[in-house]
């Protein structure tokens, strides 16, 4: 991982994989230029739910967020780049769809708070990116790899 790369947590929630958002949302974090190095497809069970919501168990609709992303599988992942975890908020919209100017995700596939589609570490959180991908991947499976068209997304750096 090079110095100004950074990883970002990143999760299609249970209403975007039935809906068919998986490979969308993907296509469009590969086509900004961002690398992929964690991908799961899992069913999140009560206990893994409760941890990553953890900042919100003391809010009224704690148990609804727990129900909804138990309530089918998601697809996690970890992607890096420059700024990675601003850019992909930015790419991602707010967190009211009906918010979020068309063109993020966001914008472009919700219209419903609680449906929103897809879950990203938030960048003012310190923290929440690491927390985040140690929960749902170990440290094996984040993979280290050079990807051939960096130096086309990337001006070369003076070393």
């Amino acid at each position: 991982m090079s110095h100004h790369d950074e990883r970002t947590f990143v999760m299609v929630k249970p209403d975007g994989v039935q809906r068919g958002l998986i490979g969308e949302i993907v296509s469009r974090f590969e086509d900004r230029g961002l690398k992929l190095v964690a991908g799961k497809f899992v069913q999140l069970d009560e206990e893994l739910a409760k941890s990553h919501y953890g900042e919100h168990e003391d809010k009224p609709f704690f148990d609804g967020l727990v129900e909804f992303i138990t309530s089918g599988p998601v697809f996690a992942m970890v992607w890096e780049g420059a700024d990675a975890t601003r850019q992909v908020r930015a790419m991602v919209g707010e967190t009211d769809p009906t918010e979020s100017p068309p063109g993020t995700i966001r914008g472009d596939f919700g219209l419903d708070l609680g449906h929103n589609v897809i879950h990203a570490s938030d960048h003012e959180d310190e923290g929440a990116n690491e927390r985040e991908i140690d929960l749902f991947f170990d440290d094996d499976e984040l993979v280290d790899y050079d990807l051939d068209t960096s130096a086309w997304v990337y001006e070369e750096e003076d070393h």
